[in-house]
């Protein structure tokens, strides 16, 4: 049990969760932490390598089954997705970005050969993949996309244009979501088909550490069984961000606790008038509001991951999750940087690149008015999203 662990709710894991979630503390310790701060401030991450060694661990798509994939449980997942995003949100986002929205939008909607061509190379982290829903003049209505897809003989042929769209700049296949006649359809698009292109956002002041690109569709010709067949309709796009969402609702937990964690250290050691910070009466308020905060995130997180492992989690719930957790730890990130002064601003302490990242977080995925809307279509029975 830790400080923050004020419930000591460690016990309430099996102990197959807490050896996955040690295992990925580790390797995030050993192969993340000494250089993310880096990564940050140059704008890069090595993607790709960092994928194998995910790979290797089983991390990519580890909640799915088959193919290469681990099946393991909703909360070991989660829990895998709360050590991550405690070093960086950007490297928690290329895990789930490959296995929530891209491997699972095959593994759930795909042919059998689809599925077979891509999901063991990308379970090894072999082969990346990109979620392309977001379009730059469609982001929280994704009903209204551009992006359209035609027949022409046997072959689809797809014209348009996605928007801030993880590891699109080094991904081999995209899950593309196109209007066509007959609705809302899904397409595993290999990057290398002629009339693809992808094009790295750059100047971002958050998520750093993470490739964010623009992907171009310039009449790109597929063959008939790129499409997803099981994907029809909006609503087979929005399970995928349902499934992405709740390792959000841990990847938060994560980061509040790194941010709550170092400033406890700092606190505790800076001297001020005489004491160190940590004894002054201000100070205990702050850490103390934060740290409530901090373990009900994680019981929310692990109510909603036995509900996921039940085959009884709603997409609503998991919208509270995702709207409490990051919103909550946004703020404890901003309290943090508080108590740390003007260390708080500097990139020898990771605080302010977590609120920065959890500015993204808020944001993707369902921004926070979209969850608001969510939930209050549950408690009223009236959609106000038109």
């Amino acid at each position: 049990m830790t400080a923050l662990d004020l419930l000591d709710l460690d016990p309430s894991f099996t102990e197959e969760e807490r050896q996955i979630r040690d295992v990925v503390r580790r390797l995030v310790d050993d192969r993340v932490r000494p250089h993310v701060a880096d990564w940050y401030e140059e704008g890069r991450v090595p993607a790709r390598e960092l994928a194998r060694e995910f790979g290797k661990l089983g991390l990519l798509g580890m909640h799915l089954s088959g193919y290469g994939c681990a099946g393991a449980s909703a909360v070991a997942y989660g829990l895998a997705c709360q050590e991550l995003e405690a070093a960086d949100s950007g490297v928690r986002s290329l895990v789930s970005v490959q296995g929530s929205l891209a491997m699972y939008a095959i593994w759930r909607f795909g042919s059998e050969e689809q599925k077979q061509r891509w999901l063991p190379p990308m379970a090894t982290g072999e082969a990346i993949g990109c979620f392309g829903l977001t379009e730059p003049d469609h982001g929280s209505d994704p009903g209204s996309m551009a992006t359209r897809a035609r027949r022409d003989g046997d072959d689809w042929v797809l014209t348009g244009g996605k928007m801030w769209i993880t590891n699109a700049p080094i991904a081999d296949v995209a899950v593309i979501w196109a209007r066509t006649d007959d609705g809302v359809r899904g397409f595993a698009v290999p990057m290398d088909t002629p009339g693809v292109t992808a094009r790295e956002i750059r100047r971002k002041m958050s998520l750093r550490a993470s490739l964010t690109g623009e992907i171009v569709l310039d009449d790109v010709r597929l063959p008939a069984d790129a499409q997803l067949p099981g994907a029809v309709g909006l609503k087979a796009p929005l399970s995928c961000l349902t499934e992405a969402r709740h390792g959000i609702v841990w990847g938060a937990v994560g980061a509040a606790r790194d941010c709550l964690e170092t400033t406890l250290a700092y606190a505790t050691t800076r001297t001020q008038f005489g004491r160190p910070l940590a004894g002054f009466q201000l100070t205990q308020a702050k850490l103390a509001d934060m740290a409530v905060e901090l373990v009900k995130a994680q019981l929310l997180a692990l109510h909603l991951g036995r509900l996921a492992d039940a085959g009884r989690l709603r997409p609503d719930q998991v919208s509270v999750g995702k709207l409490n957790n990051v919103r909550e730890a946004l703020a404890i990130a901003r309290q943090c940087r508080t108590i740390l002064g003007a260390n708080g601003v500097s990139g020898e302490y990771p605080v302010l690149r977590h609120a920065n990242n959890l500015e993204s977080v808020l944001t993707y995925e369902g921004t926070s008015e979209i969850h608001q809307l969510i939930v209050g279509q549950r408690l009223t029975g009236l959609s106000a999203f038109a």
